[in-house]
């Protein structure tokens, strides 16, 4: 944060996947996690993805936590303002210096970078999440990052069902806590079991 030279290399960083990111559309399992919160069947959805797909498909700020931030907002350093990142990066584009905000502070991507602590608040919402589900359900993880992969571990291990859906091993593959283990394809399996089960 003290370096310029750092911030610029960042905002560069993040300049150069800003228009893949800005095309970016949810696909039908963000889609499927919105019919189960309309139907009233979703406690919490935990992220670690940084897109802000969920946001996007629909997903209620009040059923997401974006552990690791998103790139859909740039957040402000001091005052933890938190706004669209176009103009901003509007801004660095033209003139190559780092955007601050109007109190002063200095703005980034609202993702953690590395050397920053994760969000206290985003942190207890999880674990309550955990605390209070029936079903625990990892899509698409090798549930090898932590704190994230705890979480499904800390609802497990109460006895409620713990299923698995990911396209190759997960670390969590040999707990005793997991129900159902399935391989493949998330697009391919998530979707349509959720269609079922809500028919039904």
């Amino acid at each position: 944060m003290t370096s310029e030279a750092a911030r610029i290399e960042h905002w560069d960083y993040k300049l150069e996947s800003w228009p893949a990111f800005k095309e970016a559309k949810p696909n039908a399992v963000h889609r499927s996690i919105v019919k189960l919160e309309k139907a009233s069947k979703l406690l919490m959805l935990l992220t670690q993805n940084i897109d802000g797909l969920h946001s996007l498909a629909g997903s209620g700020a009040d059923k997401l936590v974006e552990l690791h931030g998103t790139n859909a907002l740039v957040e402000c350093q001091s005052c933890l303002w938190r706004g669209d990142p176009e103009p901003h990066f509007d801004y660095f584009r033209i003139h190559r210096k780092p955007p601050v905000c109007s109190c002063g502070g200095f703005l980034k991507p609202a993702t953690i970078s590395f050397g920053q602590s994760l969000n206290p608040h985003s942190l207890r919402r999880a674990e309550d999440a955990a605390r209070n589900a029936d079903l625990i359900i990892a899509l698409g993880s090798t549930l090898s990052v932590y704190p994230a992969a705890s979480f499904p571990l800390l609802g497990a291990q109460r006895g409620i069902p713990y299923i698995i859906i990911n396209r190759g091993r997960t670390e969590h593959d040999d707990e005793p806590a997991v129900s159902l283990r399935l391989e493949g394809e998330v697009t391919e399996i998530f979707p349509p079991a959720i269609d079922a089960a809500l028919v039904g």
